[in-house]
């Protein structure tokens, strides 16, 4: 099983591994066009104005910008490490031990705006690029990785199910049919069920962490579903959509 995680815009600052080899990450076949967003990211840090239109920052998230301009030569974390905020604090991969953490590392992976896909343990630095970012003179970033991510992704539902946790943004990125999706909804005290905003991430970063942990090995969304009711978690299930249901 694979749990499939959205990035987060926020992004752990430095690191102690060396700077990033694009040829070490996972699914290589991935790197040309990796390599060419880097590329174009480090250009762009060379003309603040053009690049906070681009990434959609304020003047006053200079930061960014100098991250960017030092893609190539900052020192990098596991990618599952990188990336903070409400989803990845409810996971906290950092607090796993043993075996538990180490199938939480085979078993977690992430979209990425500027990699595409990473698996858990791929040294990257810190980035900022998300999945609506409009780099000058290409087209938008779903229709440059579309090509390329849907034939790695078919490849790796092909020996594990993927259970899909993306926001839509970067589900667009990659197409992923058969894969379990999830989504959260908050039940009243009258019965009725609205769209869970502020609290998605951090049940869906909860029911990663389940997943990520569980001895067992998930085959469909029967089981994936049986594994979050084990765990104490409110699920529904239709089909491949398995729905988490929390008090409103």
């Amino acid at each position: 099983m694979i749990v499939l995680l959205p990035p987060s815009e926020t992004k752990r600052a430095g690191g102690d591994g060396p700077p990033l080899r694009v040829e070490a990450l996972s699914s290589p076949e991935l790197g040309p066009l990796r390599d060419a967003l880097i590329g174009e990211l480090v250009k762009l840090a060379g003309d603040h104005s053009a690049c906070r239109r681009a990434l959609g920052i304020s003047p006053s998230q200079h930061a960014e910008i100098e991250r960017n301009a030092a893609l190539r030569s900052a020192a990098t974390l596991p990618a599952i490490s990188r990336y903070t905020g409400v989803l990845y604090e409810a996971l906290d991969i950092g607090s796993l031990r043993g075996a538990s953490a180490a199938r939480a590392r085979a078993r977690l992976a992430v979209g990425s705006a500027l990699f595409g896909l990473l698996r858990a343990d791929d040294a990257v630095p810190a980035y900022r690029l998300s999945a609506t970012s409009k780099l000058p003179g290409q087209p938008t970033l779903a229709a440059r990785w579309r090509p390329l991510l849907e034939p790695v992704l078919a490849q790796i539902a092909r020996s594990d199910l993927v259970v899909d946790l993306r926001s839509g943004s970067y589900a667009a990125f990659a197409r992923l049919p058969g894969a379990v999706k999830v989504d959260v909804l908050a039940e009243h005290s009258d019965g009725r069920r609205t769209v869970v905003s502020h609290f998605n991430k951090a049940h869906k970063g909860r029911l990663a962490r389940v997943l990520a942990t569980t001895r067992s090995d998930p085959d469909d969304a029967a089981q994936v579903a049986a594994v979050a009711r084990r765990a104490g978690m409110r699920v529904e299930r239709r089909g491949n959509d398995v729905t988490v249901v929390v008090p409103a």
